[in-house]
């Protein structure tokens, strides 16, 4: 019965699509980041929807859609030099079955990323994109914020929908997706206009928001409670009134406390002293390994290359009760241990270049955020006092997503894909206005019309 609502729903809007062809994009991003492949039993994951959906959002750009105010930025070029560096490592990695399997799913995600702000032409497309971001993922994060809510949840506990612990349906993933969304999702409660701002959207849009405050929660993820108090911090930067909302945040967290599940709490505490959990302590010895790697391999192993490393350290605990607690140190052996890094996992996998190039798509992507934000921040029109509000959402969402990365293996995560091209569209559909806005047509110059020729 699943199998078939799934089928008739995405039936329905490949039908649409076919009359709007930018919802052939939507219907992408909407697989991408749902897999409703994974939540069938049998009928889906026989067909390859995915490139399906692909093929036919590329072919309605290239045969119906309106062409003339595509613009290629630097930072797609950008994407496109990492796309072909990591089809290069990938032919020369240590290990070709495993890393021919991640790339299947790495070149579509980004070359997707090359291709939407070619579609990004109007506001309207640049607020669906993101409209659908977020319900996309509220499917998930709805059903981890109730869970929480009704269970408490528990690390590596918290039930998904599904039992594959990969993709956004991990738990450190989803947190900090989840918290990097709220700031889009409080701008579509004052900007947004394929659902006016009522009452009930934004009585919807705070719900949601109180689910991503639940996922660090419910997932027992210490990613998602850095992020959290990450943009706690860049959002009172910005009020107007940091000294009251200030102090209520202090005391709304320390309220919280005594609500949260014990086991959330332990696990926190870990944040401080990450000897004293074996997880982190891992972490920390592979991004060491991952160091020492480089060095001799200054291109990259490829992609899943951490499978070879192989490292000993010492892992410490409190032990007994009462008076009669002490420090236990025990020594660890550990190998094949994945990155739990971005910022490693790029650097391990791709080497010195390829970190090189996504960092810098991740700096130039912020940076021309930024730039737009200063330019429209004194804009008040009814046609432009929505950018600065949106570029400073989605800065906001690259920060907690560049620093929940540096716990995470999300560098190539298709999500985070989507965000950077949401920037890249923004960029250059304001630059298309700006520079549309400075022609003058001929017949309004002056002297046109009184008949004087150059």
């Amino acid at each position: 019965m699943r199998d078939l609502f799934f089928i008739a729903f995405l039936g329905a809007f490949f039908l649409m699509g076919f009359k709007r062809p930018f919802l052939l994009v939507i219907i992408y991003a909407y697989i991408d980041i749902v897999s409703p492949q994974r939540l069938c039993y049998y009928l889906l994951n026989s067909i390859p929807i995915s490139l399906i959906a692909f093929v036919c959002a590329v072919g309605a750009w290239i045969v119906v859609d309106d062409k003339k105010d595509c613009r290629f930025s630097a930072r797609q070029v950008l994407l496109l030099v990492l796309l072909a560096w990591c089809g290069y490592t990938t032919a020369t990695a240590d290990f070709p079955i495993n890393a021919a399997t991640k790339w299947a799913w790495v070149w579509k995600a980004i070359v997707f990323a090359v291709f939407l702000p070619l579609v990004l032409r109007t506001r309207l497309r640049i607020e669906a994109l993101a409209l659908f971001m977020v319900l996309c993922a509220s499917t998930i994060i709805i059903n981890g914020g109730m869970k929480t809510a009704l269970s408490g949840g528990g690390y590596g506990v918290l039930n998904l929908m599904v039992d594959n612990n990969s993709g956004l349906y991990e738990g450190s993933i989803i947190s900090c997706v989840a918290i990097a969304l709220i700031p889009i999702i409080l701008w579509l409660t004052q900007h947004g206009t394929i659902f006016p701002p009522d009452w009930k959207v934004k009585a919807f849009a705070y719900a949601l928001c109180l689910a991503c405050m639940l996922m660090p929660v419910g997932t027992e993820a210490r990613t998602g409670l850095v992020c959290l108090v990450i943009l706690a911090g860049m959002m009172l930067m910005r009020s107007k009134r940091k000294f009251v909302y200030g102090p209520l945040l202090a005391f709304a967290a320390l309220a919280a406390i005594p609500f949260l599940p014990a086991s959330f709490t332990k696990r926190m505490q870990t944040i401080e002293n990450h000897q004293g959990d074996e997880s982190a302590s891992t972490r920390v010895a592979v991004w060491m390994w991952t160091l020492d790697y480089v060095k001799t391999h200054p291109g990259g192993g490829g992609f899943d290359n951490y499978l070879q490393n192989s490292f000993t350290y010492f892992a410490q605990s409190e032990v007994g009760d009462g008076d009669e607690k002490r420090i236990e140190r025990r020594l660890v052996t550990d190998k094949g241990r994945a990155y739990h890094s971005a910022y490693f996992e790029m650097l391990g996998e791709q080497g010195y270049f390829g970190f090189f190039l996504w960092a810098l798509l991740h700096l130039s992507c912020f940076i021309r955020t930024e730039s737009i934000r200063r330019m429209y921040r004194k804009r008040d029109g009814p046609d432009e006092a929505w950018i600065a509000p949106f570029a400073v959402a989605l800065q906001q969402g690259h920060v907690v997503y560049m620093i929940g990365s540096l716990f995470v293996g999300i560098a190539y995560q298709p999500f985070i894909f989507m965000m950077l091209s949401l920037q890249i569209g923004l960029d250059t559909y304001l630059t298309r206005k700006r520079k549309d806005a400075g022609r003058v047509p001929f017949f309004q110059q002056p002297g046109a019309q009184a008949g004087v020729t150059a």
